[in-house]
């Protein structure tokens, strides 16, 4: 990092240098256009229009013989790339299979659509404007999502409750999330990304990361659905009980955690869910050593009581997201600092889905 005065020239005019190194890296010589960006956070960025940082909008694939699950997977790889558009070139035409990847890939992905289609070439267009997205209340959603499953799997492993929504929410859930990362992705690239959205890149950072730990939340959901599948019976009434409190604790952690990151919330809630999360690490011990030694118990049920368990450890992730929140906008004082402290050191590890 450089260090340089800014100066005034005719009219009032403010000036800076720029270094030579990077202006000669650049290309950049006398009466050179350049892009300058300026930040809600503060931030005044020039970038040059062939900038090497700039990505590409636009790219063009040769998929051929490819299985639709690659062009599927290089579809969707584009999109959490933040391309704009993507045109598929099959020259000995597509097949059946081809096409549905393609339609399944459109229907699945939030603001996707094929824009243009031939014999030979389908051009795959992202419609959406980052103006018109907000980051904060897609997370809203998405938890809402994610905690909506898990009450159903939770109703079938205790009662035997179905429900017939759970594959469009279970989609539902992986759109949220993919659009989340993308425009994560975007604004790391895009210089401009980040004001349209209207975040600051710290903010931005922090709904990502709570995205990304709301979507295992709904895989753990799903995973708790598929063993209430499987179970032979339903558990006894005392085991029902127990699992039952510990569902609804975990349920706590997580949707508290979230208001702390929306904004609904503030700080204090953050703690009390890292100590919330505390107690409940400390009822599935308990009810995992009753199953053990009750002997007759679907030992699938503590498969179950491990989703269980990560499910809190995620939702403490995401507190923690909101004391660092905290402390970077001065809402922590040092003082306040250390109750935590051996509680988030090793929640990351444990988290593994």
């Amino acid at each position: 990092m450089e260090t340089r005065k800014i100066q005034t020239v005719g009219g009032g005019t403010y000036t800076v240098s720029l270094p030579k190194e990077w202006a000669e890296s650049e290309n950049c010589t006398a009466g050179t256009a350049v892009n300058l960006h300026t930040h809600i956070d503060g931030l005044l960025v020039i970038q040059t229009p062939e900038s090497r940082t700039t990505p590409r909008n636009h790219v063009t694939l040769e998929v051929g013989n490819d299985d639709p699950a690659e062009i599927e997977q290089l579809l969707r790889a584009a999109y959490a790339a933040g391309v704009e558009s993507v045109v598929l070139e099959v020259p000995d035409g597509y097949s059946d299979e081809q096409h549905r990847a393609i339609e399944r890939v459109t229907r699945n992905l939030s603001g996707v659509t094929i824009a243009e289609e031939t014999e030979t070439q389908v051009t795959v267009q992202t419609l959406l404007d980052a103006g018109e997205v907000s980051v904060r209340q897609s997370v809203r959603q998405l938890q809402f999502v994610a905690l909506s499953m898990h009450r159903d799997a939770m109703a079938a492993l205790t009662t035997g409750t179905t429900s017939d929504r759970w594959g469009d929410r279970d989609e539902q859930a992986d759109r949220l999330y993919a659009m989340i990362d993308r425009y994560f992705e975007r604004g790391l690239a895009r210089l401009d990304e980040i004001d349209s959205l209207g975040l600051t890149r710290p903010e931005l950072f922090t709904l990502w990361g709570t995205a990304n730990e709301l979507e295992r939340v709904a895989d753990h959901a799903e995973r708790i659905g598929t063993i209430a599948d499987q179970l032979d019976g339903q558990p006894t009434g005392s085991i029902v009980t127990a699992l039952e409190d510990i569902a609804q604790d975990v349920r706590t952690v997580v949707e508290d955690a979230v208001r702390v990151i929306i904004g609904d919330a503030c700080v204090d809630t953050a703690r009390q869910t890292l100590a919330t999360r505390r107690a409940v690490r400390q009822q599935i011990t308990s009810l995992d050593r009753q199953l053990f030694e009750s002997g007759d118990a679907d030992y699938r049920l503590t498969r179950a009581l491990d989703s269980l368990a990560r499910t809190a450890e995620h939702g403490g992730n995401i507190a923690e997201f909101g004391l660092r929140m905290a402390v970077r906008d001065g809402a922590l004082t040092a003082s306040e600092t250390g109750t935590d402290e051996a509680d988030t050191t090793s929640s990351t590890a444990e988290t593994e889905s």
